[in-house]
């Protein structure tokens, strides 16, 4: 059976259309699930919420089978409780051990540290991505207040009251301690390696121009081993879980057959979130 990824097609539009055994998934079904699964393009998405309602359709094939589930209009709640119950029953997930933790605690430390801490205050200058103008004029503001800054230091409060379109601007532009992940992933990228002080020329992100002064940092340590096996144990089974549940899939693929579309590698990931 011919098998077509969606993105090699024009438009992102599978065919042959999509479908599961003697199941068809329609577009407009694919449309709406299409708002659970943000993507960069409407190709991408299209194509994930493809795949999510085929690896939900093959488990409520499975479930059915098996005599898990028997009623065609089932609340989602309840095909829920009988996929994860399905799960449960088929997928042989393998404990890890002592041995695998250390190891893989061994590979990975730095996933199992503290992170790195910084105390923050900004001021956003806005301007949009498409806005080229707008972006030089914020920039040289951000410069033009940064050579004032650096004169006196003091006025930070009165130009983030000021300038700045950030809700923080009623806190003198204090974002409080951030660590990585609580901002935008460029300006995030951009903070972890800043030294303590005011920043000599402002950063970008999609919102405009950020002034930013590192008032803090407080460098991350490694955790021992035994303060994170719990944590170790857990990502471990979680790989598990993960390549069980691929291996899994793909033998329901084969057995009731998949039209339209290639489960990927990660099949059946979101299942985990």
């Amino acid at each position: 059976m011919q098998m077509i990824d969606i993105e090699q097609l024009p438009g992102g539009v599978a065919a042959p259309p999509v479908r599961v055994g003697d199941t068809p998934i329609d577009e407009a079904t694919i449309a709406l699930e299409m708002q659970y699964h943000p993507a960069e393009t409407a190709g991408e998405a299209q194509l994930q919420a493809a795949r999510a309602l085929v690896v939900r359709e093959l488990l409520r094939q499975r479930a059915s089978v098996l005599g898990l589930l028997s009623a065609q209009d089932v609340s989602e709640a309840q095909e829920d409780a009988t996929i994860a119950a399905l799960l449960e029953q088929e997928l042989e997930v393998p404990e890890p051990g002592e041995a695998d933790c250390q190891r893989f605690f061994d590979t990975h430390r730095e996933r199992f540290s503290e992170p790195v801490q910084l105390r923050v205050r900004h001021i956003l200058l806005a301007a949009a991505p498409d806005d080229s103008q707008g972006r030089d004029d914020a920039y040289q503001l951000g410069e033009k207040l940064l050579e004032q800054l650096n004169e006196i230091p003091e006025r930070f409060a009165e130009f983030a009251q000021h300038h700045s379109v950030c809700p923080s601007k009623e806190l003198d532009g204090d974002l409080g301690w951030l660590v990585s992940g609580q901002t935008v992933p460029e300006l995030d990228r951009a903070l972890q390696h800043l030294p303590a002080g005011l920043h000599e020329r402002p950063l970008a992100s999609r919102y405009g121009w950020h002034v930013v002064s590192i008032d803090e940092r407080k460098e991350g340590r490694t955790l021992p081993f035994d303060q994170v096996i719990d944590r170790v144990r857990h990502s471990l089974r979680e790989q598990a879980t993960r390549r069980a549940l691929r291996h899994y899939l793909l033998m329901l693929e084969s057995e009731i057959g998949v039209e339209g579309i290639v489960l990927d590698d990660d099949a059946g990931g979101s299942l985990l979130q």
